[in-house]
């Protein structure tokens, strides 16, 4: 298969987000498409080289805001499923890693035109379905996420491509990206679909096939994009969904000698373990698998003394608890001033208790549930231990519930240590941390900001003196991979904001964007002269 042209892809435009206010069409539609998902149980099974299958061991995709809700039954694969699917890969590859770009792209244009139309309320009605997000949440990441991941991804493609070498007189310089050698082994959370669509698909982009691990939780929508993929014409076998434990997939794949990369977003334990494992696998691979990982995150809001206080309170409402407070992003420490804090606590307590915590499937509800109960656990154990603790006062909220889901209310601490656990610790749930300064140890903050948290993901600053926020940027260069002025620290969007931090956040290699594609090519330099050499003396001898 060759080209006969030099094309030029449509311009990506970000996905506009639907308001699903009553009477809107979006909003009976995605009423009709709930109300037919939950209708039925589905039979999960893996995807393997194109094929469904099923092992008989199993586990139950449940609703976490009707726990006894079955959606439902997800096939575990094993040591033999995995190795399959390496196989399935390889067999892909021979074919997909040949395929001029401009096919590949295509399946992804088309994927994203089908999941802005007649696939954007199934997405949307599974992710709140198993993940428990409200229509709003659902819209802004499993439609318009993901929408513009799969659009600018493609634009980005021909970007990298287009970088070429200079070539000098009698002699053409060509550069190559190729796709990887081997197999990619994508591992995605439960928290955004977005991120389950687009870690496996930016490497397929580049011509790679991979082996897709997505989070248990999030086994339902994932089935639901494994059937978009193959409406869209991927073929088969360039993805290969393996549901099951996360342990005893990638015991199997980090060891294959055709491991070519892993693909993660995560916790920052797992990530590390994964980077231990190919470290300790380094002389049977074929080459130096390529280590990218999106992990955790301990996100901070910080005011200035000049920061306006309701801008401030707004920012903590929906940083820290939008979806349950469970995205990576999610301000989870805020440092205040004394002169602001009464404005600004008295704001949290009578705002948060409005925030209606229940059912996604009602428009008035904020919350939904956290996702599991190992999660609705271990953030009760939290609270109560704050109860106890002579350093943490409960400001607000701090109820938990497990019938019928599991359900936490949003919970504001304050602490009198800066450094105490709380201000340290991810908790991935709907609890902030609130530690107050004095207005004249601004400097000595911006140093507890800096140092407390081994997290650098996100953070904001909220500040209206100019010579401060300038200093606040230089203190913090390092603290955030993605920093807000006077703005809340979530809601990155793709080709505008690139997403990723460093530290213990992760690699920082920016999804959505041309930095992190780069990741995902072994480039191959040729030289062709018209005119071959012909003595071998130099010049002038």
């Amino acid at each position: 298969m060759s080209s006969h042209g030099i094309f030029r892809v449509p311009d990506p435009l970000n996905e506009p987000v639907l308001s699903y206010a009553p009477g809107t069409p979006e909003r009976e539609e995605l009423r009709v498409r709930l109300k037919e998902l939950e209708s039925r149980q589905l039979d999960i099974p893996l995807v393997i080289g194109g094929e469904e299958v099923r092992t008989g061991e199993t586990f139950d995709a449940v609703e976490p805001h009707d726990r006894s809700h079955v959606l439902g039954t997800v096939h575990k694969g094993g040591a033999k499923e995995v190795e399959r699917a390496i196989a399935a890969s390889a067999d892909a590859w021979e074919d997909w890693s040949r395929t001029p770009w401009e096919e590949r792209a295509a399946v992804f244009l088309r994927a994203s035109e089908l999941l802005a139309g007649p696939w954007r309320q199934t997405l949307n009605a599974a992710t709140m379905l198993g993940q428990s997000k409200t229509a709003h949440q659902a819209e802004i990441d499993a439609a318009c996420e993901l929408i513009d991941f799969w659009r600018y991804n493609v634009k980005y493609l021909t970007r990298i491509y287009e970088e070429q070498p200079t070539s000098s007189p009698g002699v053409w310089n060509r550069l190559e990206y190729r796709p990887l050698e081997g197999f990619v082994f994508a591992v995605t959370p439960f928290n955004f679909t977005a991120i389950g669509g687009n870690l496996p698909t930016s490497v397929a982009l580049m011509g790679n096939t991979v082996v897709w691990k997505p989070a248990s939780t999030a086994a339902y929508s994932a089935h639901f994009l494994m059937k978009l993929y193959e409406e869209a014409g991927l073929p088969p076998g360039v993805i290969n969904m393996v549901t099951g434990r996360g342990e005893a997939v990638s015991r199997v794949a980090l060891v294959h000698r055709r491991l070519a990369g892993v693909h993660f977003t995560g916790s920052t334990a797992t990530f590390r373990h994964l980077w231990q494992s190919v470290a300790g696998n380094l002389a049977q691979y074929v080459s130096y698998p390529r280590l990218v990982g999106e992990t955790g995150g301990k996100d901070f809001v910080l005011a200035h003394p000049s920061a306006d206080a309701d801008a401030v309170t707004v920012a903590l409402v929906r940083g820290a608890f939008e979806y349950q407070g469970q995205k990576c992003s999610a301000a989870s420490r805020a440092y205040i001033p004394k002169s602001l804090w009464p404005a600004v606590k008295r704001s949290l307590q009578e705002q948060l208790p409005e925030l209606r915590v229940g059912d996604v499937a009602r428009r008035d509800t904020f919350m939904g549930a956290v996702i599991d109960g190992a999660s609705h656990g271990r953030l009760a154990r939290r609270i109560e231990h704050a109860r106890e603790d002579s350093q943490a006062i409960i400001v607000t909220g701090g109820k938990t519930w497990a019938e019928p889901g599991w359900f936490v209310e949003p919970t504001v601490i304050e602490v009198a240590d800066p450094r105490h656990a709380l201000m340290r610790d991810e908790l991935f749930g709907p609890v902030l941390t609130v530690f107050v300064y004095e207005d004249s140890a601004w400097d000595d903050t911006l140093g507890l900001v800096d140092s407390t948290s081994d997290y650098a993901l996100t953070g904001s600053v909220f500040c209206t003196d100019r010579f401060a926020l300038l200093q606040a940027e230089t203190a913090l260069a390092h603290a955030a991979g993605n920093l807000y002025i006077n703005t809340k620290p979530t809601g990155a969007v793709v080709g505008q904001q690139p997403f990723g931090g460093g530290r213990g956040s992760g690699t920082n290699d920016k999804a959505g964007s041309w930095m992190n594609l780069l990741r995902w090519i072994s480039p191959r330099v040729i030289k062709e002269s018209y005119l071959p050499q012909t003595g071998w003396r130099f010049t002038g001898n």
